[in-house]
């Protein structure tokens, strides 16, 4: 207890003999260990305050990280559904492609309807122009 040996405790007591007598001494001890205990019960007490401080800390702390986390979120999802803001970055993005040059072109429609047959079409003859070089001759 408090850093002090057998020794020194008995000494302290045979001290406390000497100067109290026998009369005063077990009255002396039993408001020491009143004392004592006061002192240990305010300890504990401050222990306890201390250690909920530091766990009220701790949930400050996450409260205060949720609150970021949601503020975050919250931004996001404003930005999102911000109907001026999406239609500017749409615009942006169809300026970047730009959609109005290219236009794509629509199949044109014949003039005339076409005839189906079964019928065989007729071959076409492909001739082959041979030229004669002087080389060869």
């Amino acid at each position: 207890m408090f850093g002090m040996g057998l020794g020194e405790i008995f000494l302290i007591a045979i001290i406390a003999i000497l100067f109290l007598g026998p009369e005063k001494l077990p009255s002396t001890m039993v408001e020491i260990a009143k004392f004592f205990r006061s002192v240990k019960s305010t300890v504990n007490t401050a222990r306890a305050t201390i250690e909920e401080e530091m766990k009220l800390s701790e949930l400050k702390e996450e409260v205060l990280n949720y609150k970021n986390e949601l503020t975050n979120a919250s931004s996001e999802l404003e930005r999102m559904t911000n109907v001026t803001e999406i239609g500017a970055e749409l615009t942006g993005i169809k300026s970047e492609l730009d959609f109005n040059t290219i236009a794509p072109s629509a199949p044109s429609a014949p003039k005339e309807p076409e005839v189906v047959t079964f019928a065989p079409k007729p071959k076409e003859i492909k001739t082959i122009e041979t030229k004669t070089t002087l080389e060869n001759a």
